[in-house]
């Protein structure tokens, strides 16, 4: 097993085996992971086979003596191939150790990609990290609706979207991005005195880079946006990216409307609608009030798993 380190040069190389294999989505496209390079030291590898043939790929990051799988992205462990077996992703996490003590990396802080972003099975890493002595360090739930096998949507969030309707509330896809990050903007202040991770403009520059794969869903009543979400659109399932809902639709349930909208037509095809995590502090804090409200449209548990691989020297 060979690892090189990724380059500029090889971006095409890159993105062509994100397309292909078993667990890649738009978010490892260089498109997407370098429209920040600026914050993270990138020191992502790609793995090649003793045929030379690429295998495995690891987006990543440093920061002082710690390899990262990229802290820019939500999650993201090894993408591989169709055609890699568990047998070779030990090789792999050989070559990685030997890499990181030649490189005086003291340890790895992995974020595994969960099963359902997954086309295919390829959790070889998981247990190629057992295999090395990893230690879970962290989890966040997410709540995730499977399409396939759907819990039933609760009373509460029918009435929201029955009550949204009557007051006149429609939902559609929409272009209104910049608006839309302005109503996030101002509830998440309101509400958690944060802001969205990402800018207007980073936004707009994202959607114009992978217009097939972000999209904004609102409800709107005489032209006014009262709830979105905007959907990061992956092959087998769609991810509530950012969720919001100002004062005013909170009051006529227009989130209530948008979701069952998006779950019982626009995503009714996709095998899973992930509503994102409702953890805190490292997972240590289960916002109860947020979850009970994903819930409520059928979702349950999907773990997000975090580990650290101490390298010994």
């Amino acid at each position: 097993m060979k690892l090189v380190s990724y380059s500029p040069e090889k971006q095409n190389e890159w993105n062509a085996f994100v397309e292909t294999s078993k667990n890649g989505i738009f978010m490892f496209n260089r498109g997407f992971m370098d429209y920040h390079s600026d914050r993270f030291e990138d020191r992502s590898l790609m793995f090649y086979d003793d045929c030379d043939k690429l295998v495995a790929i690891l987006p990543a990051n440093i920061r002082g003596d710690v390899l990262h799988a990229h802290q820019g992205l939500t999650f993201g462990g090894f993408v591989v191939d169709s055609s890699l077996r568990a047998g070779q992703m030990l090789a792999i996490f050989d070559e990685l150790l030997s890499w990181m003590r030649a490189s005086k990396l003291s340890k790895l802080i992995y974020k595994a990609i969960p099963y359902t972003y997954h086309r295919m099975p390829a959790e070889e890493d998981l247990y190629a990290l057992f295999r090395s002595g990893a230690e879970q360090i962290r989890v966040d739930v997410s709540t995730t609706v499977s399409q396939r096998e759907r819990v039933k949507m609760s009373d509460l969030r029918k009435r929201g979207a029955k009550k949204a309707a009557k007051s006149g509330v429609t939902v559609q896809q929409s272009q209104r991005f910049a608006d839309y990050m302005t109503v996030l903007t101002d509830t998440l202040q309101a509400q958690h005195g944060t802001k969205p991770v990402h800018t207007t403009e980073e936004i707009l520059l994202l959607v114009s880079r992978f217009p097939e794969q972000i999209k904004l869903f609102t409800a709107e009543r005489d032209s006014e946006i009262l709830a979105g979400v905007l959907i990061f659109e992956y092959p087998r399932l769609a991810h509530a990216q950012y969720i919001a809902a100002s004062a005013a639709g909170r009051e006529v349930g227009a989130l209530d409307a948008v979701f069952v909208n998006l779950l019982d037509h626009t995503y009714l095809s996709k095998d899973y609608f992930d509503f994102g995590i409702s953890t805190e502090e490292q997972g240590r804090v289960l916002n109860d009030g947020l979850i009970h409200q994903k819930e409520g449209f059928g979702g349950r548990a999907v773990c997000h798993k975090f580990f650290e691989l101490k390298v010994t020297q």
